[in-house]
C-alpha cells in the first residue's frame, strides 16, 4: 500500500495554476508507482471561496471541465481530488472529493456519509474537513481512514486529536490539508499518517507545500509531531512555545497574500516603536529586505532616541531607509483646518474644548507619504501596523497607523509582541537586529503631551497597563467571563502589583467602553493575518456596530422590575 500526501498551496479560483500543480503531483505519483495519491478538500478551487461562486456561478462550471481534464491523465495510480460541485438543492455548491483514474472520474464522494471507496482490495473511508469528529470511526466498514482539510490555524487544535481517534478506533488516518495563505486565513499543511496505534509514521511540512510518500506494508519510523497548537487553560505571559508557530503563521501570510495578489514591495513607518520594529521584521524575512522600505516620520514631538532606534533597525536588517519630517504636512493641514472649524462653529456651536484633532493629523500626515509611495512606485502597498490589543481599544487612527493594504500584527496582543520581539533576536540567522531600547522602550505614539507629566504621552498611561489589559482579551475570548467575573478574577497584574478595587473597577469600565466604540475600526481594518483561535478579525468574528451600547455589567431583577413598571 504505497500512498501519497500532496500537500499543495493552490490560488483561490485560478483553476489553470492549481490543476497543473495537481497534474504534476499525479504524475510524479504514477512514476513512483503509488497506488493512490491523496489531495486536500478545495484542491482545484482553493480556499475560502467566500461567496464568490454564488455571485459567478459559472465558476463552479469551470472547475469541473478541469476535473475531467486531470481525470483524462490518470493511469493506474488513484488521485483523490477536492473539487466543488453546483447544488442541485440551492444556489452555491458542495465542497466534495473526487477519485480519479485510469482516464475518468471514478467516484464522487460529496457527504461525510458516502460509502467507503475500494483500490486495490483497501476500502478507504473519506471524510472532508471536520466530519471525521462527527463519526464513530469503529462501526465504518473501511481499513485506511483518509480526512481531506483546507483547516487554517484556528482549527489547528483539531488535528492533534486525530491521533486519539487512530488509537481508539485502531485505524490507519490519513489527513490532508492545504498549505499557505489566503487573506486573513494561513493553513498549517503539517499532513500526517498516523498507524492505529497513533504514532505518526509520515509528515509534510508546516506552511508550505509538500510531497511525502509512504508503504503502508514496511515498518515505518515514528515521526514526533513538530508543531502543534496547544490551548492554554490560564492566562499566561510565558509565550515561549507560541512563538515560533506564530513567526511562521505571519511569514506564511504576508509571502501568499503578496504573491497571490501580485505585489512585491512593503513600505511601512518606522517610528522606533514595537509595533513597527516588530512589522520590519516579519516583513523584510516574508519578501526578502530588498523588497521593504522603512521610512521615519518625526514631528516635532519625536525623541531622538526614537529616530535613531529607527534607522539602526533598518541597517541591522538591511531594508531601504529615509526620513521625512511630517512638520509642513502637520502645519498646512492644522491653519486649513483652524479657518475650516470657525466656519463650521458659527453654525455649530458645541466645539469640543479638547479634542484628538492634532494627533490625528500627524498619523494621517504619515499615512499620506506612505500612500504616496505606494502611488509612485510599481507593487507596493503600505502596511497597517497596529496590534490586537489597541485594536481592542480602538487606540489606531483610522487612515493613519490603521492605513494599509495589509496589517501582519493585528491578531497579536502587545505583551506577546514583547515575547515575540526577544525571540526574533534570539532565533534568526542575524542575532539582536532589534535595538534593545526599543524592547525596553514603554509604548507611546508621540503624539500628544501628558498634562501630568509634561512628556509625551504613553500608551499604558492613556490605556492600562498591557498585562492587565491582555488578560481581559484573553479572559473574554477563551473562557467568556463576564464583567463580574473579571471584577472577582485575579489577574496576575494583581499578584505582582498592588491595586485597589476602584482602581480595577476604573480599568474594566474604561476596557468595555473603549471597545464598544471601537467596533466600526474593527470592521475597516485591512486584511491581517489570524494567528490563533480566537479573534476579532472580522473574517471569523462578527458584532453590529450598532450593539455599542450593550450593558455587559448585568442588571439586577429589581431594576428590570423598575424599569418595565415605568
Amino acid at each position: 500500500m504505497a500512498i501519497g500526501l500532496a500537500q499543495i498551496n493552490p490560488v483561490i479560483g485560478n483553476f489553470e495554476y492549481n490543476a497543473k500543480i495537481i497534474a504534476k503531483y499525479i504524475k510524479k505519483a504514477t512514476d513512483m508507482n503509488l497506488d493512490i495519491i491523496i489531495f486536500p478538500e478545495f484542491a482545484l478551487t482553493g480556499f475560502p471561496l467566500g461567496n464568490i461562486i454564488e455571485r459567478h456561478p459559472i465558476l463552479a462550471e469551470e472547475n469541473l471541465k478541469w476535473l475531467k481534464g486531470l481525470a483524462k491523465i490518470t493511469k493506474g495510480t488513484a488521485a483523490v481530488v477536492g473539487f466543488i460541485e453546483p447544488s442541485k438543492a440551492k444556489q452555491g455548491y458542495n465542497s466534495s472529493i473526487a477519485i480519479l483514474k485510469n482516464g475518468k472520474i471514478e467516484q464522487i464522494v460529496n457527504d461525510n456519509y458516502s460509502e467507503p471507496i475500494e483500490i486495490k482490495g483497501q476500502k478507504y473511508k473519506i471524510f472532508i474537513d471536520d466530519g471525521i469528529f462527527d463519526c464513530d470511526i469503529k462501526e465504518l466498514n473501511s481499513d485506511i481512514i483518509v480526512n481531506c482539510s483546507a483547516n487554517s490555524v484556528t482549527f489547528a487544535n483539531d488535528i492533534n486529536l486525530l491521533q486519539d481517534k487512530a488509537r481508539e478506533y485502531k485505524k490507519t488516518i490519513i489527513y490532508v490539508n492545504q498549505a499557505g495563505g489566503n487573506d486573513n486565513f494561513v493553513s498549517e499543511g503539517t499532513s500526517r499518517v498516523i498507524n492505529n496505534n497513533g504514532q505518526i509514521i509520515a509528515q509534510a511540512k508546516s506552511f508550505d507545500e509538500d510531497f511525502v510518500s509512504v508503504d503502508l506494508n514496511k515498518e515505518n519510523n515514528i515521526i514526533k509531531l513538530t508543531t502543534s497548537a496547544v490551548a492554554k487553560k490560564e492566562f499566561s505571559l510565558d509565550y515561549e512555545d507560541e512563538l515560533e508557530r506564530t513567526y511562521n503563521i505571519i511569514v506564511q501570510g504576508i509571502k501568499d497574500y503578496f504573491a497571490k495578489c501580485g505585489i512585491k514591495r512593503a513600505v511601512l513607518g518606522l517610528s522606533g516603536g514595537l509595533d513597527s520594529t516588530v512589522c520590519a521584521v516579519l516583513l523584510a524575512d516574508a519578501l526578502g529586505k530588498e523588497n521593504v522600505f522603512g521610512i521615519s516620520m518625526p514631528s516635532k514631538l519625536t525623541s531622538d532616541e526614537s529616530k535613531s532606534d529607527a534607522k539602526e533597525l533598518a541597517n541591522n536588517l538591511g531594508i531601504h531607509f529615509a526620513e521625512a519630517t511630517i512638520k509642513p504636512i502637520v502645519d498646512t493641514t492644522t491653519d486649513c483646518f483652524s479657518r475650516l472649524f470657525e466656519n463650521i462653529e458659527k453654525d455649530w456651536n458645541d466645539r469640543y474644548t479638547k479634542s484628538f484633532t492634532p494627533d490625528n493629523i500627524q498619523a494621517r500626515a504619515r499615512a499620506t507619504y506612505l500612500w504616496g509611495v505606494s502611488n509612485e512606485f510599481p507593487s507596493c502597498i503600505p502596511i497597517a501596523t497596529s496590534d490586537k490589543s489597541e485594536a481592542y481599544m480602538g487606540y489606531a487612527t483610522i487612515n493613519g497607523d490603521m492605513s494599509g493594504g495589509f496589517a501582519p500584527i493585528a491578531d497579536v496582543t502587545k505583551t506577546k509582541l514583547f515575547a515575540l520581539a526577544r525571540w526574533l533576536n534570539k532565533n534568526r540567522p542575524q542575532k539582536n537586529a532589534i535595538p534593545e531600547s526599543i524592547i525596553l522602550k514603554k509604548p507611546g505614539a508621540e503624539l500628544a503631551i501628558d498634562p501630568n507629566t509634561g512628556k509625551t504621552l504613553n500608551a499604558e498611561d492613556a490605556l492600562m497597563p498591557y498585562e492587565f489589559l491582555d488578560e481581559i482579551i484573553w479572559r473574554i475570548e477563551n473562557k467568556q467571563e463576564s464583567y463580574n467575573d473579571l471584577v472577582n478574577a485575579t489577574f496576575i497584574y494583581e499578584k505582582k502589583n498592588n491595586i485597589s478595587k476602584e482602581q480595577k473597577l476604573e480599568w474594566l469600565d474604561k476596557f468595555y467602553r473603549r471597545m464598544s466604540s471601537a467596533l466600526y475600526k474593527w470592521a475597516i481594518m485591512p486584511p491581517a493575518v489570524i494567528t490563533g483561535e480566537h479573534s476579532i478579525n472580522k473574517a471569523v468574528y462578527s458584532q453590529a456596530i450598532t450593539s455599542g451600547k450593550i450593558n455587559y455589567k448585568g442588571s439586577d431583577e429589581s431594576y428590570i422590575d423598575r424599569v418595565l413598571a415605568d
